[in-house]
């Protein structure tokens, strides 16, 4: 078992399963996945979508929106959500199936009011940090498996910072579920690809076949 590898599992909350504020297709069939990889780790970090009522991400907040729409903020083109994870609800809770118990650390997110995070890493103003690069590499280490929820979203920034941040970064595809709003999973995948983000199936990890 490698001590320089960590497993980072997205957003994997009742918000982004069936019935949640911002259901993900399919969303609750990552969590035997990542079950079944999760032993192969001996370090593992957990995200959290952690919105105040009052986010600037939803769409409920600005009169005359609807979610799914783009609006311009301050710091960029913003989609904006329906309610979602809003911080001490039972959809913003893990999914209590999920079964890390190694894991280390919980990386809560999107919990400032006036900016959005997809990423694990940086804020969407691109500037706010989350600390968890420097964690990271205070623990030495240098490979990140990514999973969980939305491919196209949380995943893919999460995974894009990490490359940027000077990380190793495979995705466990079928460990990942995405929401392909306009496109937004085929070019997820490509800008991945280009950042040099690997792909692999679970059973080719499970097979220990690593990239």
């Amino acid at each position: 078992m490698n001590t320089n590898t960590a497993l980072l599992i997205v957003d994997a909350q009742y918000g982004f399963m069936p019935g949640g504020g911002l259901p993900v297709a399919d969303g609750d069939a990552v969590v035997p996945v990542i079950n079944r990889v999760a032993p192969l780790f001996a370090n593992a970090v957990l995200t959290q979508d952690w919105h105040p009522a009052n986010h600037v991400s939803f769409a409920a907040n600005h009169p005359g929106r609807q979610p799914f729409e783009t609006m311009l903020l301050p710091y960029g083109e913003q989609v904006l959500w329906p309610i979602h994870c809003v911080q001490g609800t039972r959809d913003a809770a893990l999914h209590d199936d999920l079964q890390v118990p190694q894991a280390q650390l919980v990386i809560r997110k999107g919990f400032h009011p006036a900016v959005d995070s997809y990423s694990a890493f940086i804020e969407a103003d691109r500037k706010t940090t989350t600390g968890l690069a420097a964690y990271l590499l205070a623990r030495g280490i240098t490979s990140l498996y990514l999973c969980g929820l939305a491919t196209d979203y949380c995943v893919a920034w999460s995974a894009l910072d990490a490359r940027a941040a000077g990380f190793d970064v495979v995705v466990i595809e079928d460990a990942c579920r995405a929401i392909d709003l306009n496109g937004s999973l085929e070019k997820a995948w490509a800008d991945m690809a280009s950042a040099g983000v690997k792909r692999i199936q679970s059973s080719s990890l499970l097979q220990g076949n690593l990239p």
